[in-house]
């Protein structure tokens, strides 16, 4: 028995080291190319493919242990942003910023996940990130710096779908990386801003002068 016990656990061991060196290659492999082949991911992490397809029995189920992996990163990322202290307002600007350089490292990676698991299942995965934004929503309304009128799980959906469509329109040539940080804090920040009232002659939002 000890020593059906010790090679036990030595199995569990090399599957464990295993499941982790296919994780890391894909999640590199994806950001780099979609379409990706399960052969070049083994290939990648030094494994057979009959130890990738015992672990990883269909493109799916890896892709979805890579964005489980991928969301962990960016959670952690996410949850370093120094938003304490700050209007919520500000506070949320930055998160904006830094969810941006997470998701612009990751743009080839969601562009298969959208294909192979699809968006219902990669929404389902940024659940967890989007509560911080939520959390800074409800923060937003308690002090004034974000609207009431509009129910905090939208205007995070609102943050989560601009995201992904400045990804999109970075992928098409249309918005440069650099520059989209600016372009969605420039369209985010007044969509979340308080709605002004609009008596006495006061300009609403998106009047001018």
């Amino acid at each position: 028995m000890p020593t059906d016990r010790k090679h036990g656990g030595r199995r569990r061991a090399d599957a464990e080291r295993n499941i982790e060196a296919i994780v890391a290659a894909a999640l590199a492999e994806f950001c780099r190319n979609p379409g990706v082949s399960m052969t070049d991911i083994a290939r990648a992490a030094g494994v057979g493919r009959v130890t990738l397809y015992g672990h990883f029995p269909s493109r799916e189920d890896l892709l979805d242990a890579v964005m489980a992996r991928a969301i962990e990163d960016a959670r952690a990322t996410l949850g370093a942003v120094p938003t304490d202290g700050l209007p919520a307002r500000d506070a949320l600007a930055a998160l904006i910023r830094s969810a941006w350089q997470v998701l612009d490292r990751h743009r080839r990676l969601h562009a298969a996940a959208v294909q192979i698991i699809g968006p219902d299942r990669l929404r389902e995965h940024h659940e967890q990130p989007l509560l911080l934004v939520e959390d800074l929503l409800d923060r937003g309304r308690r002090d004034g710096t974000v609207r009431a009128d509009l129910p905090p799980h939208w205007l995070a959906t609102t943050v989560y779908s601009m995201l992904h469509a400045a990804a999109l329109e970075v992928d098409a040539g249309r918005l440069t990386s650099a520059g989209a940080a600016d372009v969605l804090e420039a369209t985010l920040l007044p969509a979340i801003s308080p709605v002004r009232q609009r008596d006495g002659g006061g300009r609403g939002p998106g009047d001018t002068a």
